[in-house]
């Protein structure tokens, strides 16, 4: 369902990606539910590869180099579609709002419940989705308990170009969860492998809520420029 009309000349969305394959995903996410949302997308495989390396903080300099670019070039808002860097970029004086795209999902999983399993694919990614998860709990104030599971060679499937097989990977996984109030999709490249689960427990994933969240901050921040 298409949200509230994007003002003409609102100013664009910058999108700072990780990986080219969530570039299509965001353009048909917003060519369904926001038309008229001006999306630039910036995308650096560097800084997810480093950071897995070195640490989310071993790449905080380039993200604040890449969002000081993107308010440059007119973003009126930035959305970070790597959940293993969202916490830096949300953390950096940009000058305009920088979301993290995982931040609505994390909200959703507490309020679905306390009992919270994270998939990844990446090591990296589990950290600051837990930390995520139990920061939205205690904004919320719920109680939360948080497991993790890494899927094993969907990364690599992934990487390899294999999007089917390691969207099937993610929901075996998935579907092999018990006892769990929601099941958090990590990454946004996980998300196609909503339609091959099974469980009955709620699979939630990062794309759709995080641009809706996005395109309602270029909203807000349109009607600041224009009072």
């Amino acid at each position: 369902m298409a949200g509230a009309p994007i003002p003409p000349r609102s100013g664009p969305l910058a999108l700072l990606h990780t990986s080219p394959t969530h570039v299509p995903v965001f353009d048909a996410l917003r060519d369904e539910a926001h038309p008229g949302l001006e999306l630039r997308h910036l995308v650096d495989e560097e800084l997810l590869a480093r950071a897995r390396r070195e640490g989310p903080e071993a790449v905080a300099d380039d993200v604040r180099s890449l969002l000081a670019g993107a308010v440059a070039d007119g973003a009126r808002v930035v959305l970070c579609t790597c959940s293993t860097i969202g916490a830096v970029a949300e953390r950096a004086d940009a000058g305009v709002p920088v979301l993290r795209v995982d931040r609505p999902m994390a909200a959703a999983a507490v309020a679905a419940g306390p009992r919270v399993v994270v998939l990844a694919t990446v090591t990296s990614t589990l950290e600051p989705t837990v930390a995520l998860v139990e920061e939205e709990a205690r904004r919320a104030g719920r109680p939360v308990d948080v497991r993790t599971a890494l899927v094993e060679d969907a990364w690599s499937l992934f990487e390899a170009g294999d999007t089917d097989g390691c969207a099937r990977a993610v929901a075996d996984a998935a579907d092999a969860v018990t006892d769990a109030d929601a099941i958090v999709l990590a990454q946004a490249s996980m998300t196609a492998a909503q339609p091959f689960t099974t469980t009955s427990v709620p699979v939630l994933s990062s794309p759709r809520p995080g641009l809706a969240a996005a395109a309602e901050a270029v909203r807000a921040a349109h009607a600041v420029h224009a009072g």
